[in-house]
């Protein structure tokens, strides 16, 4: 089955959980940091560098802020609209060198109730979707030292 990352170039291809990464770009001019990647000049207001290097971000982080979802994202989120739903926890996590806020699904089976602002979390591979023919590859977080 092929893997493909919903986002190529937001994150390594690493299925192991130590060695996976969320992606970033450096300004060489300033050292701003920027995820979603910047790829073609720095997005620092004051900063008129334009010589990017992509960085791998920290590894884990703490809950900035959290939520479940409860609804079907619309299209051109992947599945049918007949197949079953379930709930999903976002979570805001502030990463712990860069002290940037980066958004993400929770892994499969955390819930709100498992988390709490200032907690620490790890970024791991996730799946977004899997069909017949492909796994969409994402990123998830998840409470340290918890289950993949």
């Amino acid at each position: 089955m092929m893997r493909t990352p919903v986002v190529a170039g937001w994150f390594n291809a690493d299925d192991d959980p130590d060695g996976f990464r969320l992606l970033g770009t450096r300004c060489r001019m300033c050292g701003s940091v920027f995820f979603p990647r910047a790829d073609a000049y720095c997005r620092n207001p004051s900063c008129a560098g334009s010589e990017l290097d992509e960085v791998p971000l920290s590894r884990t982080g703490t809950v900035w802020s959290y939520t479940d979802g409860r609804y079907r994202p619309p299209a051109p989120y992947p599945g049918t609209p007949d197949a079953p739903w379930e709930p999903y926890t976002v979570v805001a996590v502030e990463l712990a060198a860069e002290r940037m806020v980066v958004l993400g699904q929770a892994a499969p089976g955390v819930t709100v109730a498992d988390l709490a602002v200032g907690m620490a979390v790890e970024v791991v591979p996730g799946v977004l979707h899997q069909d017949a023919e492909r796994t969409w590859t994402t990123w998830h977080w998840r409470p340290v030292g918890g289950p993949v």
